[in-house]
């Protein structure tokens, strides 16, 4: 029987994983269909059940599902109970387990720069997205990392949990050169004329300067770390390390995400740089 997988969401159309996981399939023969399903949140118990009983492989979850459906899965994997979100369910022959790959998918992608895990980091935010590449950090063996955010007390929070330690907004940017890696993680500074999340003045050439976000390709943030002559990363790389951890859980092979990194740039317009 032709296995199928999913990604769910809503709003879904505009998702790229259809396309990435589509191309898996077929780099490697494998008889499988990977689709696009809008799952509104008051349908999402509903329709999970529908896709257990359809016999569904295996899940992606994206906004706004990946706290809600956490009740509603048979197990979870640490990453996502650390979280308390899920992007990721694998079936294991008995129950539907739940994961979360955006943290480690995003650490896999800072290696591609051949970064020393000694090197001081710092983390801007304390959401989500921030939370679960703190504790990817944590896993993967960083040892000086810093987190900073609007509102200290979280970063002091989320500090205490991953053996990290926190900084105020002003004294990150007041001490940004000391940093060998930058991650930003939050929405700040993509509306027009909005203030960055912190000033870039005081960052050194040749820092790593990392923003999670894929789309646009290089966003204020970037831009301006490219000004000051940093090595800058964007989200195409975690997207697609995430994207390819799930693949490895679903069919033990793990695909080609150079390849891929390339095809997702050029599919959003941009040229492809192999650093």
């Amino acid at each position: 029987m032709k296995k199928w997988y999913a990604v769910i969401g809503d709003p879904i159309a505009h998702s790229l994983s259809p396309f990435m996981h589509e191309s898996w399939f077929d780099e490697h023969g494998i008889e499988a269909a990977y689709l696009p399903i809008h799952v509104e949140p008051s349908q999402l118990k509903k329709s999970l059940e529908a896709m257990k009983t359809l016999g569904i492989s295996g899940f992606n979850i994206t906004l706004p599902h990946k706290q809600s459906i956490v009740p509603l899965l048979g197990k979870l994997e640490e990453s996502a109970s650390q979280m308390n979100a899920v992007n990721t369910v694998n079936f294991d022959g008995t129950h539907y387990v739940g994961s979360n790959t955006d943290g480690d998918g995003f650490v896999r992608s800072l290696f591609v720069h051949a970064i020393d895990k000694t090197s001081k980091v710092l983390l801007i935010g304390a959401g989500g997205a921030a939370r679960g590449i703190a504790f990817a950090l944590k896993r993967a063996g960083f040892t000086n990392v810093t987190i900073t955010n609007r509102t200290y007390r979280r970063a002091e929070e989320l500090a205490a949990e991953t053996n990290a330690s926190a900084m105020t907004l002003i004294e990150s940017e007041q001490q940004l050169a000391e940093f060998a890696i930058v991650i930003q993680t939050t929405s700040v500074g993509l509306a027009t004329g909005e203030a960055l999340p912190i000033s870039l003045d005081r960052v050194k050439s040749g820092t790593l300067v990392a923003d999670i976000i894929y789309n646009p390709l290089e966003t204020p943030f970037l831009k301006k770390a490219r000004e000051k002559n940093c090595i800058i990363s964007n989200g195409v790389g975690m997207f697609v390390y995430q994207g390819a951890i799930a693949f490895e859980k679903w069919t033990g092979i793990q695909p080609n995400t150079e390849k891929m990194i390339q095809m997702i740039t050029e599919k959003l317009g941009g040229t492809y740089v192999n650093n």
